[in-house]
């Protein structure tokens, strides 16, 4: 949801988004928060599985975000995928010109933003869109858990079955930028008969505390904040920050 990424925003990788992550805990959570909502926008929406789910099973007005076109054309051509607003577009510089009740970022794709400025932008933009009554969501990784650290090949391959190409074997490797607080991973995907897919991402990190001083400053309140999506409490060493707010 910032700067481009080629592991969303080239097709050839795009594909594999799907079938590398599948459906995660994250989702079925804010699942469960859509129903009885009227409108949700779900912001970073990627292949759509969560806005899709959302429309098909609580019937609400869903719009559906994310500047990466590659992953747009795939939730497009889901099923159901009429029932949904698609918008091709960066959260730091959105305007729909309407609220809505949920507002959802899930995956951490908050963390695509690495400076404050960003972040605030992004705040600012889930302000503007939130209904006087709405709460959002969204979730960031604990730094101090050091989660990169299993981001290595050794530690990070997986293998999975592309339903035109065959097994595809995946791996990550990592650098960490202390100074700025910032991760760049590497993912490869290796196909049969030597085919190589690689990208580079950047993702930002920030301690709880800066992080809260963001969301007052755009005019939000946590109301809870959670450690994992298991609804857990948040507390030093949860392996998420994750806040549930409203307008404050």
């Amino acid at each position: 949801m910032a700067a481009e990424d080629r592991l969303y925003d080239d097709a050839a990788l795009a594909r594999f988004y799907d079938l590398d992550n599948g459906w995660t805990a994250d989702r079925d959570f804010c699942l469960t928060l859509a129903k009885g909502c009227g409108s949700v926008l779900d912001l970073g929406c990627g292949t759509g599985a969560l806005a899709l789910r959302i429309a098909g099973e609580t019937g609400a007005s869903v719009v559906a975000v994310d500047p990466a076109r590659a992953m747009l054309d795939l939730a497009r051509a889901k099923p159901g995928a009429g029932a949904v607003r698609w918008v091709e577009a960066d959260a730091r510089r959105l305007h729909l010109g309407g609220r809505f009740e949920l507002i959802v970022m899930t995956g951490h794709a908050f963390q695509v933003f690495l400076t404050d400025a960003d972040r605030s932008a992004c705040l600012a933009c889930i302000a503007r869109h939130l209904a006087p009554d709405g709460h959002f969501i969204f979730d960031m990784r604990n730094p101090a858990r050091r989660e990169w650290e299993e981001w290595h090949p050794a530690l990070s391959r997986r293998r999975f079955d592309d339903p035109v190409l065959g097994a595809v074997d995946a791996w990550n490797d990592v650098s960490w930028d202390e100074a700025a607080e910032v991760v760049t991973y590497e993912t490869v995907y290796e196909a049969p008969g030597g085919h190589v897919f690689r990208a580079a991402s950047r993702i930002g990190f920030t301690d709880r505390t800066r992080l809260e001083a963001l969301i007052r400053a755009a005019g939000l309140r946590v109301e809870r904040w959670y450690g994992d999506w298991t609804g857990a409490e948040c507390g030093n060493d949860s392996p998420e920050f994750i806040p549930y707010g409203r307008l404050a």
